[in-house]
């Protein structure tokens, strides 16, 4: 008995579907095609995420749009803006409210839940259909699942971009490319005296809480945080296009919003009887080599080049002039932001002095 549309797509060709959208997407149109009444579907996939749970993927069969519903991991609630972890389930209860029927139809508990809705109660016949569809589709959700772990975990890691990069590219060490962006270095000042001063639980969550406003910042305004260096924080800001004014006004947007809510924070801290996090920040903007480095069997993905040197370096002065954020002259005069202009200065290792700015002190 020839195998009908859905389960030979199934066999043949699923497994390559791009994501776990397009996968429910075509699986819903090739069930439709198969004569099954469906309204909508839901395909829900466990993530190893910091802060998100799970991913619900929703397709509606009218106009075939899928949209994505989050489930929020404990603790992440500040991050949820109020989603669910039942976010599926009353999206699809919506569509047609009081003549819905859900039938939730997937692997065993802990692995992949795919479900449909119809205009009506599915007979017998259409639930075997459902439930035959779903032992072929286990396979291809299995390696969805797989593969959605660990780009995941990549990203958790590495940064969306990094990760997206590491994933197409042979694991070599000679791969990467140059290109432009905005750098960003922070840094904590009087680290080494909270480490000795706090038992460890404190420093973390000092630490923790410097990270949340400056990787926030600069993931809210498109950038990616290459490198937690101790208490530091490299971050790029890619240029887009033949001007880098826009990497530029980014990096210069996520390091005023980062201080701003490092100013907020040490008024949490003072309120608790505890010292303010002082810090400093460079940008700078320049070419980089942006790739694998490391030993044959042991990898890192990171930026190299002068123009990460030089903002390590800038960053440095931020104590000795008594600022909270430089900028070197190249990324200054990429922008109509009002500087302090604070004249050359020799950095350690870079052969040619630098212009130097500073944003004016909140």
């Amino acid at each position: 008995m020839p195998l009908s549309s859905t389960l030979a797509w199934l066999v043949d060709a699923a497994a390559e579907t791009a994501g776990a959208d397009r996968l429910l997407a075509e699986l819903g149109a090739h069930l439709v095609a198969d004569g099954l009444p469906l309204a909508g579907g839901a395909l829900t996939l466990d993530v190893p995420h910091p802060l998100i749970a799970r991913r619900t993927w929703l397709w509606r069969a009218e106009g075939e749009e899928v949209i994505e519903a989050l489930g929020f991991a404990p603790g992440a609630a500040a991050f949820a803006s109020g989603a669910r972890d039942d976010a599926g389930r009353r999206w699809l209860s919506g569509i047609a409210a009081g003549t819905v029927r859900q039938d939730v139809i997937g692997p065993a508990e802990g692995g992949p839940s795919l479900g449909w809705i119809g205009p009506r109660p599915f007979t017998p016949g259409e639930i075997e259909q459902l439930r035959q569809a779903a032992r072929f589709a286990a396979t291809p959700l299995a390696l969805l699942a797989v593969r959605a772990t660990l780009a995941a975990a990549l990203e958790a890691y590495l940064g969306r971009r990094s990760a997206a990069r590491v994933l197409a590219a042979p694991l070599r060490r000679d791969l990467g490319e140059t290109i432009q962006a905005a750098l960003l270095y922070a840094d904590l000042r009087d680290f080494t005296a909270l480490s000795e001063n706090n038992p460890p639980a404190a420093v973390i969550a000092a630490l923790d809480a410097w990270f949340d406003r400056i990787a926030g910042a600069v993931h809210a305004f498109g950038g990616e945080v290459l490198k937690f260096i101790g208490d530091g924080v490299l971050a790029i800001f890619p240029v887009a296009g033949a001007s880098p004014r826009g990497a530029c006004d980014a990096a210069l947007r996520a390091v005023t919003a980062a201080r701003a809510g490092m100013m907020h924070l040490d008024d949490e801290r003072r309120g608790q009887a505890l010292p303010p996090l002082s810090f400093g920040a460079a940008l700078h903007l320049g070419e980089m080599l942006w790739g694998n480095i490391g030993a044959a069997n042991r990898l890192d993905f990171t930026a190299i080049g002068p123009a990460v040197n030089l903002v390590s370096r800038l960053e440095g002065l931020c104590k000795p002039l008594g600022r909270t954020v430089l900028v070197s002259g190249v990324l200054a005069a990429e922008t109509d932001m009002m500087f302090d202009a604070l004249g050359p200065h020799s950095l350690r290792g870079i052969a040619s002095p630098c212009e130097v700015f500073a944003l004016p002190e909140a």
